[in-house]
């Protein structure tokens, strides 16, 4: 399989320099030069196959041959070990739980499946390789982990000071070794700005060779299609008509939803449920693209005024709006709402939210309002106690603390403070 750059379609590369690389020279993100068809008998049997059989043949057409077969079971296995339940919350709602990973959020799938393939690219580099990564929350902790003493690889996490959780914040910045926390005086859309502009620096890349692990690396990306199948496969027998609703941030967990359904699961639409940071909402009704100022929310991970991913999204479309709007509809809900429905769905439903969750649940509710013989599924992306400091107070204490949770709020936070300023950050690289 061979990448292009969406900004320059003449710039190709294969599978192995998409992830090595992360973003193109020009700073375009890569994109499959073809869409791969899955065989319409897989489809239509996957409840004979095993998960681990299920994402080897998804993800094998966009790798091709440049990781072993035996190589690339061992990654899908290691990528989906553990479960992904969907679970009935009301009438025809659903909840596709993504936080059963060991960092309690659905990015442990994509970094899982990028730190196997990178191990496997740098297995015989003599010169280490820096993953540089930005995040709004959940990405930094996933990174950290699924990175963590990954021999010939160094993690640095640019998060924004102050606009993380409390736990978030110790997922990323309490493992050492060969992880790194750069806490920044900025919002999201700065660390992302900084991560960017890094990939670009000559003479930075000389020095210190970076990947990207955002959702913008294809490795990252691409293997959050796999829990989309696995749902579908739990839900196909009695819901064959499906739409999913997800909490949209940087769009790269809903745009590897719509590849899933571009190479063949037969999904009838999908939601994009955002908070106040509404630049795509704003797009699909006025087909203006203006993106703002990322504003802080209770749902910070969505907290991203412009979303890397949207583009491949357009991309997928061939950048066609109205073919677009066919299956793909967008919401923007507050925190008010988000509040309120968190208080809600747990005195009526006895089903925790997480912020994030619960405006993927309000997206899917809208939706569902106008297609009713439709059965949705909402993606309830972290684990309710990563938020546990900003839940509202009259359900705080009913949220459920895992164990391995609690040894975290004892460790120290290593983290260095920089301001939201390129040259700082390209000196402290350059050490």
């Amino acid at each position: 399989m061979q990448y292009f750059s969406l900004q320059n379609k003449q710039h190709q590369v294969n599978f192995e320099t998409a992830v090595v690389q992360g973003l193109a020279p020009d700073r375009g993100l890569y994109f499959p030069e073809q869409i791969p068809s899955l065989d319409k008998d897989f489809i239509s049997h996957l409840q004979d196959y095993t998960d681990h059989e299920i994402g080897l043949n998804v993800i094998r057409p966009f790798v091709g041959d440049e990781i072993p077969e035996a190589a690339l079971k061992k990654i899908v296995a290691d990528t989906l070990h553990f479960p992904f339940p969907v679970q009935k919350v009301t009438g025809h709602t659903y909840a596709l739980e993504l936080f059963h990973g060991p960092t309690l959020a659905f990015k442990d799938v994509g970094a899982r499946f990028m730190a196997g393939c990178l191990g496997y690219f740098r297995r015989n580099a003599t010169q280490p390789v820096t993953v540089l990564v930005a995040t709004s929350g959940d990405t930094g902790g996933a990174v950290a982990h699924g990175f963590y003493q990954v021999p010939g690889v160094e993690v640095v996490i640019l998060y924004p000071s102050k606009k993380v959780s409390t736990l978030q914040e110790k997922q990323l910045t309490t493992l050492g070794h060969n992880i790194h926390a750069l806490e920044i005086a900025g919002t999201f859309d700065d660390c992302q700005q900084l991560v960017k502009t890094a990939f670009l620096d000559a003479e930075l890349q000389a020095h210190r060779p970076l990947t990207s692990a955002n959702s913008i690396n294809v490795a990252r990306w691409l293997p959050q299609m796999f829990y989309y199948f696995l749902a579908y496969k739990q839900m196909k027998a009695a819901h064959p008509r499906l739409v999913f609703s997800v909490p949209s941030g940087n769009f790269g967990n809903i745009c590897a939803g719509m590849m899933a359904a571009a190479i063949g699961l037969p999904i009838s639409h999908f939601v994009a449920a955002t908070n106040v940071n509404d630049t795509v909402p704003r797009f699909m009704a006025s087909g203006k693209y203006e993106p703002g100022t990322a504003t802080p929310t209770l749902s910070n991970a969505m907290d991203v005024a412009d979303p890397s991913n949207f583009v491949r999204i357009l991309q997928l479309f061939g950048n066609n709006l109205p073919q677009l709007a066919e299956r793909f509809t967008a919401y923007s809900f507050n925190d008010k709402d988000t509040i309120r429905t968190m208080e809600q769905v747990w005195k009526e439903h006895h089903y925790m939210l997480d912020p994030h969750g619960a405006v993927g649940f309000m997206g899917l509710q809208r939706y569902l309002q106008n297609s009713p013989e439709l059965t949705g599924v909402f993606l309830e992306t972290a684990h309710p106690v990563k938020f546990e400091d900003t839940a509202p107070k009259s359900i705080r204490e009913e949220i459920y603390t895992p164990a391995k949770v609690m040894s975290l709020y004892s460790k120290e936070k290593e983290a260095t403070l920089l301001p939201a300023d390129y040259a700082t950050l390209k000196n402290w690289l350059m050490r």
